[in-house]
This record gives C-alpha cells, structure tokens and sequence, in this order.
C-alpha cells in the first residue's frame, strides 16, 4: 500500500484526506510509525503536527525533490501579503530544529 504523500503526488489522494489517514492508522496494528505511515520524515512530521498549514509545502518539496524548509523559505520570500502567519511559524520552527540538531 502507498502512503499518504505518494497517494497525493498520485492524485489519489486529496490533502484534506490527511485525518483519515490517521484515523486508519490508529484503527491499524500501529507497527508503523505515523510519519512513516504518512510518507513524511520525523522533521516534515513535526512540522507539520506543529503547523498543519505546511502539508501542501511538504507535498510540494517531495514532488520537487526539495527540502520542505527550502520551499518555506522560498515562500516567505514572496511579498507579505502572499504569505501567511502559519508558514512564519513554521520557518521559527525549522531554524529551532536545525540548531537543536534535530532535522534531517
């Protein structure tokens, strides 16, 4: 079975189908991490469990092939009326991972 990331750059999957996911995981054996099970890193994970707001970011980066927190920065870069609160936050939050060591 594919995850929930592949299932979205598939088109099989929308990304407000995201809690069904974890409702299926939960409703599972759990043997899987969740982040695994969503197809996420434990950073992209964090983020977003942090952040809903940054799952089309994730999304984006994986289909890219980039870095969630370069396609953030690349956002934020954009004028402020663009941009949202929820992708500030999620940028302190990124900084604050890589300093402590945590991101992937």
């Amino acid at each position: 079975m594919s995850n929930f990331i592949e299932m979205c750059l598939s088109g099989d999957a929308l990304l407000d189908e995201v809690d069904d996911y974890v409702d299926e995981w939960h409703e599972g054996t759990g043997a899987t991490p969740l982040h695994r099970f969503l197809g996420m890193s434990r950073s992209e994970y964090e983020l977003w469990v942090t952040d809903p707001d940054v799952l089309p970011f994730i999304v984006t980066a994986r289909r890219e092939g980039r870095d969630v927190s370069d396609v953030i920065e690349n956002f934020n870069a954009l004028p402020l009326a663009a941009r949202s609160d929820g992708t500030l936050k999620a940028t302190r939050l990124m900084k604050w991972l890589k300093a402590e060591g945590l991101w992937e």
